[in-house]
Order: structure tokens, then sequence, then C-alpha cells
């Protein structure tokens, strides 16, 4: 389990401030739920974290590693793994395919050996076998042949999950990975995200708008408006600050 330190970090595009001195940290295996309205600075923190973009200032450290000297291309080797708010699967692939996928990052075989199937025999065989294993813990196992085209939208944030964790990351970043899903859905998410916290030992760091799953399962709450930080604390506490109030409901901060 592994430390996120975020510390100072401000991003501007022209002269919009998109994060302002934003900093919190979320300790060794908890899970952090990032919440505020639209604009409010959520996905640009996100990109951030996961080198999409570069800050303007400031600081983010994984176990007091700087992710902000890691190029793009190696975040995932530094332990890093994301999902995605729009799915980003091979969808002519299979489930067992799009797995193997993800652990591009630590195969000698590359991105294209680790869908082509392409390298040494044995660490074929190590990877498919480990990828089956994950399609296993997710509850795809069964479907670990049939290509990802034509599967339910549910299914499919499933197996971009696993895909996720193929990666073996340290910090997992899901990007609202409710959206879209049914009631039972979400629920079935919520126990999945935090069955898989627990076994692969993961801190989590969570953007999403689905508020009942973020209070259910979060460890801790940022709240955040226009680029900064408003509340910080347990779901309880964040549920009930003024500011998140206000945030959220328009009404002026007591």
């Amino acid at each position: 389990m592994s430390e996120l330190r975020v510390d100072g970090v401000s991003m501007h595009f022209g002269g919009i401030t998109a994060l302002d001195g934003l900093s919190f940290t979320i300790g060794s295996g908890q899970i952090c739920g990032l919440i505020g309205p639209n604009g409010a600075g959520k996905t640009t923190l996100f990109n951030c974290v996961s080198r999409i973009y570069q800050p303007s200032a400031g600081s983010i450290c994984l176990d007091g590693e700087e992710l902000l000297d890691v190029p793009a291309h190696r975040i995932a080797g530094h332990g890093v793994a994301r999902t995605f708010q729009n799915l980003g699967l091979f969808p002519s692939l299979t489930f067992l395919e799009n797995t193997m996928a993800g652990a591009h990052a630590r195969g000698r075989g590359g991105y294209l050996g680790s869908i082509l199937r392409i390298g040494q025999a044995r660490a074929e065989r190590e990877l498919r076998a480990e990828a089956f294993e994950l399609l296993e813990v997710l509850g795809l196992a069964d479907l670990a042949f049939l290509p990802a085209a034509h599967q339910s939208f549910g299914t499919l944030k499933r197996l971009e999950l696993a895909r996720a964790l193929a990666a073996r990351p340290r910090l997992l970043l899901l990007d609202e990975p409710a959206g879209g899903l049914t009631h039972s859905e979400v629920d079935e998410l919520s126990s999945t995200i935090r069955r898989v916290r627990d076994e692969f030992g993961l801190t989590i760091l969570l953007v999403e708008h689905h508020m009942a799953m973020v209070m259910g399962i979060s460890d801790i709450v940022v709240a955040m408006n226009f680029g900064e930080k408003i509340a910080e604390g347990t779901p309880a506490e964040v549920r009930s600050d003024p500011a998140v109030v206000s945030a959220y409901l328009g009404a002026p901060a007591a």
C-alpha cells in the first residue's frame, strides 16, 4: 500500500485557473473520494496525477517519489494505473486479451507484444494465467474468450478494472466508474472496489458524481470548487460541511 501526497498543485489554461494550490494526502490503503460540481477541477487534478497534464506548480508524490518527474508513458511502470470515464477498451479483442494489454508496462514484450501475444512463450503463459485470475476475481472468467464488443456497460466497466489491475499498481485512479450503471450495478461495483483494494493492497483515488457510492466506500473525501479544496475529512464530516452544501445547492455558506 502507498501514500499519495498532493502539495500546492496549481494548473492554468491561459487565463483560466483550473487548480489553485490544491493539497491533500491519501493514506496508505485508503479510498479517497474526490467530489465537486462540474468545473470544480476534479478531472484536471486526475489528469495531473496520471501525467496527462503537467501542473503549473506544486508536487505530487507517491511514497516520496515525485510523479511529476516521471514521463507520461512511464507512469504505469511507477505504480499508477487508471480507468477512464469513457471506456478505452479494444472491442475486437477478447476479455483475456484486453486484460493482458494492461500488463504492457511491466512486460518485456511491450504494448504490442501484450496485445498480439508476441514474445517468449513462458512469459506469455504467465501473463495469460495472471490475466485469467484477474477475470476470475472480477467474475468475468466465463467471458474470457469472448470479444469485448456488444457486452453490457457494467460488464465492460469491470473489464476495464481488470485491465488496470493487470499493471500491478500501487495507486489506482478511478474516473467516474459508476457512470452509466444501474443502481444494482453501482452497488456491485462498490463492493468490488472495496474488495480489490483489500486483496491487492491498493490506495485508490476516486472521481465520481454518484454521491451515495462515494460516501459509502470512501475513507476520506476531498471536496473541490473552482479549483480549490473547500473541505476534507470523513464522509460524514464533508457531507455536513457548509461550504460543500453551498457548492452543491447554491446556498450561501454559513
